[in-house]
């Protein structure tokens, strides 16, 4: 049976950098997950590669046809965003090892739809000083800057990483991405060898 490596963490954390250098260096014998949102694009985003973007209509169809493994919303300034994993064939654990990003609440229901011992968190950890120079950053390159809803999620990421809320989920190690890039990526390549012995 192979594992689902959930890769988390706060907004600018460098979860999506992260994600995109384990699948492509190789090192570790990963498949990708693409998790589904109805959030508009950003620029340079591709559908089907951060994510299967799709319309309010499909992901209300894909409820209703029980398809949705777990999901979450976020009520933006812009309306709600909502963010779920599709029972679309993905995942086959019997095939091998899978990576995903997501939440703590995203990874406490892959955990409890696939067993507790299939699901292994990797939490990202920045100081906030570092997060909010990345979210800036990468909110001016944007050609409508959305600045307040970098805010937002700024104060929602705060609360949603809590330290008693990671305990109460049972992730207890985290990956430091303040400094180094490489030595963050090493590291949790190491883990996942470790992991997956």
């Amino acid at each position: 049976m192979g594992k689902i490596f959930e890769i988390m963490g706060r907004s600018s954390c460098g979860k999506d950098t992260i994600y995109k250098h384990l699948l492509e260096r190789g090192n570790v014998d990963l498949n990708k997950v693409i998790i589904y949102t109805t959030r508009p694009m950003r620029e340079k985003e591709k559908d089907g590669v951060q994510y299967f973007f799709c319309s309010i209509e499909r992901y209300e169809a894909l409820k209703a046809d029980r398809k949705i493994i777990e999901e979450r919303t976020y009520n933006t300034v812009y309306g709600p965003w909502h963010y779920f994993t599709v029972d679309d064939g993905q995942i086959d654990l019997s095939k091998g090892n899978y990576l995903i990003i997501g939440t703590v609440e995203m990874f406490v229901s892959i955990r409890e739809y696939f067993g507790e011992g299939n699901v292994v968190p990797l939490m990202i950890s920045a100081t906030d000083g570092e997060i909010m120079k990345r979210a800036m950053k990468r909110e001016q390159k944007q050609e409508e800057p959305k600045y307040d809803e970098m805010c937002r999620r700024f104060l929602a990421d705060k609360a949603d990483y809590a330290d008693e809320k990671l305990a109460a989920a049972g992730i207890t190690r985290t990956f430091d991405n303040n400094g180094e890039l490489e030595d963050c990526i090493k590291e949790i390549e190491k883990f996942i060898l470790e992991e997956t012995k």
